[in-house]
């Protein structure tokens, strides 16, 4: 698959006005984003690219602040390389789980070592929405427990939780690269465990879990909360990211609609992922 990559400085540079441009850019099919020291570049298939749609986005800015805006094309049979020279480094998040690909041969050591082949599967660990999803993970117990991944990207999410003792987990994803993706990365990591599905929460059927991570946009998160309820255990756990603070107050009040209690958030750089408790 070929991405369209948007590259775009912000003059003076102000981090709010990154944050913003970054979720709206994600609601026009935008689905990795990398911060640089000026801005960000962004990527979107190709198929989904609509230059005008972009426009109507920094068109609706307005202050003393300009955007210098650069577009490139990136075949698929280049994706690895842009990652291996230019964004995916070894990175250790909580300081338990460490994300490297096969071709680094320097990196650093940790409890939880993953590998996975950088493409444009989304979940990397270097974005926010990953890493806070990561960091609940490091901080709960998921031995024999049965988890529900939504919106899986490259299967890291997965993977950690496999390495973490859960017993099976089910990964889904609308994108057939990030399926595809997540089923190479869990062989990689010679994880037996995880049944990864390409689809949606209308995939979901009579199958219980104890633990669900959502790493999906807002408005997914919104319109799919009472699919995941339903499949949820009692006494179990939904953990939500992807969203910005501003958007606690809309996902707290659809999750206590359902009768679930908040069990708090974990906040990196603007980014959420937020707990929930459905009641025994």
């Amino acid at each position: 698959m070929d991405y369209q990559k948007i590259s775009i400085q912000i003059s003076p540079f102000q981090e709010w006005l990154r944050d913003v441009l970054n979720a709206q850019l994600a609601e026009i099919g935008f689905d990795s984003f990398v911060e640089t020291e000026t801005g960000f570049d962004a990527f979107i298939p190709a198929t989904l690219y609509a230059e005008e749609s972009m426009n109507e986005v920094l068109e609706g800015f307005s202050g003393d602040f300009s955007f210098d805006v650069k577009s490139e094309l990136i075949a698929d049979q280049n994706w690895n390389e842009e990652w291996e020279k230019n964004y995916f480094k070894p990175l250790v998040i909580g300081g338990e789980c460490m994300i490297r690909a096969p071709f680094h041969t320097e990196y650093p050591h940790a409890k939880y070592e993953i590998v996975i082949e950088p493409n444009m599967a989304f979940g990397t660990g270097n974005h926010e929405t990953t890493a806070t999803i990561i960091e609940s993970i490091l901080q709960n117990d998921l031995s024999g427990k049965t988890i529900l991944d939504m919106g899986c990207g490259t299967g890291i999410l997965s993977i950690l939780a496999s390495m973490k003792g859960a017993k099976q987990i089910t990964a889904i994803d609308i994108d057939k690269w990030s399926y595809q993706g997540t089923c190479e990365n869990a062989a990689l990591n010679n994880i037996t465990n995880i049944d990864a599905k390409l689809g949606d929460a209308s995939l979901l059927g009579n199958e219980k879990f104890d633990l669900i991570f959502a790493n999906i946009h807002k408005n997914v998160l919104l319109n799919d909360m009472e699919s995941y309820h339903k499949v949820l255990n009692d006494g179990g756990t939904l953990i939500m990211s992807g969203f910005y603070t501003e958007d606690i107050k809309d996902i707290k009040s659809k999750a206590e609609s359902l009768g679930m209690k908040d069990a708090g958030f974990v906040e990196k750089n603007n980014w959420v992922a937020h707990s929930f408790l459905k009641p025994d």
